[in-house]
Order: C-alpha cells, then sequence, then structure tokens
C-alpha cells in the first residue's frame, strides 16, 4: 500500500536526519513507528476491557496468593 504524507518541514528535517544516523529508511521508521503506536493502543483496550470485566475482590483473592520475599540488599 502506498500512503502520500504530508508533515512540517520541522519534522520532516528531523525524520531525515534520525534515519541518516540510524542507517535505516525513512519509510522504515514511519512503519515501525505505526506499528507501535497501534499495538499500544490495542493494548489498552484489551487491557481496559480485562479492567472493566474484573473486580476489586478477585484482585485481593489473586494479591493474597502472591509470596512474600525477602527484600534483597541492594533495595535496602
Amino acid at each position: 500500500m502506498n500512503v502520500a504524507l504530508r508533515l512540517p518541514d520541522s519534522l520532516g528535517l528531523s525524520l531525515k536526519e534520525f534515519s541518516k544516523h540510524e542507517n535505516i529508511s525513512m519509510n522504515q521508521f514511519i512503519a515501525t513507528a505505526i506499528a507501535e503506536k497501534l499495538s499500544t493502543l490495542k493494548t489498552y483496550d484489551y487491557l481496559q476491557e480485562k479492567a472493566d470485566n474484573g473486580s476489586a475482590e478477585h484482585l485481593l483473592i489473586m494479591l493474597k496468593k502472591v509470596p512474600s520475599r525477602e527484600t534483597p540488599e541492594f533495595d535496602k
């Protein structure tokens, strides 16, 4: 699929410089950025659905099953 994309000059220049510095194409950078954004939005929707179907009571039951641990020296 081909898509025409209009960017502000400053954003386009930043994209060009970053892509060159990272040795990737601008197309690859944009495709990856879109994939990351879509993944984030889908994850948010998934977690929101799970939260809507959950309950505080169930959460407390699950938390009681989590074993306690000793605090390692580097945490003190």
